[in-house]
């Protein structure tokens, strides 16, 4: 993961300022809008724009608000590396417009961390244009950005239950949570116990103190933080040393979450890998989230499925009803518009991980994080301990 340098943010001719920086994110929300004159149907006119890819005539308007972005974009590869599962490639991921001058929002020096932690403005701030996002993919004019979509980022469309060009799409949020063709995800490794809930970036850790140490930086992230409990709830205790996974989703991603095994849903209840590496600040435990509890029918034991909003996440959704019973690989809910993170946390002894996985997740070197691995819905992650 590439992090820019805080002296560098913050020197003369850097980044100076927050209120550039929400000028600029509010006005990539508004260059989303397929009808602002310079959107053209292009989605990387607005927050699809990657901070890297400054080609001749695109984001003029962003060095009005940013003038060091591209240089710094340039400099630093803004974005991270994800392992490609069974080989020994990565590939780079580059980082939209809209996650780097919100991370800029959140994250700037230490000032923006009080605010963010103390003060409701930036928050404000920031639902405002989630909000205003929204109703620009909500809206049937947004259905003309989908063909731009499908080219920024590769989407494969055969796939699809409908082509891209279906009346089933009446806007473009109902593209981005798209259904799939029946069998387009099946469910490998029957003798696995635990498959992939998503299309998605994981890293899996033994226990969550593991997470910890190596991946969610927050200095306020624990389990009953997460779930919005007090720390004495049943629930917290139980997961108490529990399993941890983080199925992050990138914004081409199909948007539907599934279930990892054999469960019976239970209660629900309401409470970008770069802004979770944040030591001050505990973002998976501030985001807006909801919570799915699954109890496994073999063991009776308990997983907290938790969907997780991010920025401009216009909702997050359940499908499947409480007391039903789902299979591996079935679907529970998804995601509308943005990016967004599922964490599942398991009892204590539920789960071993895939150990390519587990290799993958924990940073080969003292210091460093270790890296994502490219995961689709239904590819095995883990089995039950024989002991």
């Amino acid at each position: 993961m590439t992090q820019l340098n805080e002296s560098e943010l913050n020197k003369p001719g850097g980044i100076e300022g927050y209120g550039q920086s929400y000028e600029a994110f509010k006005e990539s929300v508004e260059r989303s809008n397929p009808q602002h004159a310079d959107n053209r149907n292009d989605v990387t006119q607005g927050i699809h724009g990657h901070v890297h890819h400054f080609a001749p005539g695109h984001h003029l308007w962003l060095n009005k608000f940013v003038p060091q972005l591209q240089s710094l974009a340039a400099k630093y590869h803004v974005g991270n590396y994800v392992a490609i599962r069974g080989t020994n490639e990565r590939f780079f991921e580059s980082m939209p417009i809209y996650a780097r001058l919100g991370m800029h929002l959140l994250f700037y020096g230490r000032e923006q961390v009080k605010l963010l932690e103390g003060n409701r403005h930036i928050e404000t701030l920031l639902m405002e244009q989630s909000k205003r996002e929204g109703q620009i993919y909500d809206s049937p004019e947004s259905r003309s950005h989908i063909p731009s979509f499908i080219n920024t980022y590769k989407i494969d469309t055969n796939e699809l239950l409908y082509p891209p060009e279906s009346p089933a799409y009446k806007n473009f949020n109902e593209f981005f949570y798209r259904k799939l063709k029946p069998g387009a995800r099946p469910v490998q490794n029957p003798d696995h116990e635990f498959c992939s809930a998503a299309d998605c970036r994981l890293v899996v850790y033994p226990a969550v103190h593991d997470a910890q140490t190596f991946w969610i930086k927050g200095d306020e992230f624990t389990v009953p933080a997460l779930l919005g409990l007090h720390k004495s709830d049943p629930l917290c205790q139980a997961l108490e040393g529990g399993s941890l996974a983080s199925f992050r989703l990138a914004p081409s991603d199909y948007h539907r979450f599934h279930s990892l095994r054999m469960d019976i849903p239970g209660q629900y209840f309401t409470v970008n890998p770069q802004a979770v590496n944040e030591k001050d600040l505990d973002v998976l435990s501030a985001n807006k989230r909801s919570v799915l509890l699954l109890n496994h029918d073999a063991t009776n034991k308990k997983i907290a499925f938790v969907a997780i909003g991010a920025l401009l996440v216009g909702s997050i959704q359940w499908t499947v009803s409480p007391g039903s019973k789902v299979r591996r690989g079935d679907e529970l809910g998804f995601f509308a518009y943005g990016g967004s993170t599922v964490v599942a946390i398991l009892e204590p002894g539920m789960v071993e991980w895939d150990s390519d996985l587990v290799a993958n997740s924990s940073p080969s070197k003292p210091g460093q994080l270790g890296i994502e691995t490219l995961m689709k819905v239904g590819w095995s992650i883990g089995k039950m301990p024989k002991d």
